[in-house]
């Protein structure tokens, strides 16, 4: 074991602060990783605040982040996917079986045994995993992707969650040249789906319930803008999408939107409302519609999605800021004040 500078939340109600971790010296299959940012996903601020006591509560200390992206440090002795000096990356999860059929099929994200990168049993250190608010990590190679070397590092942090998440579907539900695409809303991962959907060649359509929000959607890449709460722009493109991806966490009326879809189109939820959404059934029936939900990708995916990047340079819209903010981060997090995607600079930790 060796000791890691990090911050990290003593209680549901401390600020994050400066702390030491124990983490594992690499075994032979791991990767030892200097992270230069870590991404602040919204996930954070609910672990850390143990809002999600009931399907996962916190253990603290607790050490977010899963948007990681660093430079290799230290490999095993059986490491052959890096050398030390490669731009590598870890995302929502550390581990899985290897043997579930998900795993087999390369959809680690699925497996019934995976290990997530923090406040997660840790199967090597007998404790729970500790993520990327962190000046160190150690994972095994198989969940490590290579970086593209022509990215802007600060901006690649958040594809590890919020890029996935939003590429993963839109990869899976077949959008290419040709189709056309519903972005609904334009947040953290709303912006990223607007890129990934005009990258891939969709005509492609934000929604959202906020009119000032139209310039910044063009220069993202949407074709057009619909502000969902008028009624007359919505008539206007009904049944006409072939796919649409719901990235809203707040309540909203998810029957207007099933009726934009044309026959046999795809409404996919990536957004998680605290509530559940109720669901006209003719919405489904008429037009053979369907409602689905998407998580992250597995790692095979997650590769593709940065090498994607990386042919298209796409990253984040990302605010950096150092470590001794990421508190007052968390309060802007809440009112939306971000545009789109919080990155730390690592190296801010060091004076932490």
């Amino acid at each position: 074991m060796y000791n890691a500078k990090a911050f990290s939340a003593a209680s549901a109600t401390s600020p994050l602060a400066s702390t030491t971790i124990a983490r594992r010296d690499p075994t032979e299959t791991d990767v030892q990783i200097e992270i230069l940012f870590c991404g602040i996903c919204h996930s954070d601020l609910h672990q850390v605040r143990n809002e999600w006591s009931g399907v996962m509560p916190t253990a603290y200390p607790c050490v977010p982040g899963h948007e990681i992206v660093g430079r290799v440090t230290k490999t095993g002795s059986a490491v052959t996917k890096f050398k030390v000096g490669d731009l590598a990356a870890v995302g929502c999860m550390v581990d899985s079986d290897g043997t579930c059929p998900e795993c087999r099929d390369g959809l680690e994200q699925f497996c019934p045994n995976l290990t997530l990168t923090y406040n997660f049993p840790d199967k090597h250190t007998g404790g729970v995993t500790y993520g990327g608010y962190s000046d160190s990590v150690v994972v095994d190679q198989r969940f490590v992707p290579k970086v593209p070397t022509n990215l802007n590092l600060a901006g690649v942090a958040p594809l590890l969650c919020a890029g996935i998440t939003t590429f993963s579907p839109l990869h899976h539900w077949g959008v290419t040249k040709g189709k056309k695409v519903g972005i609904v809303g334009l947040g953290g991962l709303g912006h990223m789906g607007v890129k990934f959907a005009h990258a891939l060649g969709a005509h492609v359509v934000l929604f959202t319930t906020s009119p000032g929000k139209k310039d910044d959607a063009i220069r993202l890449g949407a074709d057009e803008v619909v502000i969902s709460k008028n009624a007359d722009e919505m008539a206007k493109h009904a049944g006409s999408f072939d796919f649409i991806l719901d990235a809203v966490s707040a309540d909203h009326d998810i029957n207007a939107l099933l009726g934009l879809l044309r026959r046999d189109g795809n409404l996919c939820l990536v957004g998680a409302p605290e509530k559940p959404l109720s669901v006209a059934a003719f919405g489904l029936l008429f037009g053979r519609r369907s409602l689905s939900g998407s998580p992250i990708g597995g790692i095979a995916e997650t590769q593709e999605m940065l090498d994607f990047c990386g042919k298209h340079n796409i990253t984040a819209d990302v605010e950096v800021i150092p470590i001794q903010k990421v508190n007052e981060a968390y309060e802007r997090l809440l009112k939306s004040d971000v545009k789109y995607r919080f990155s730390i600079d690592m190296a801010s930790l060091k004076t932490a």
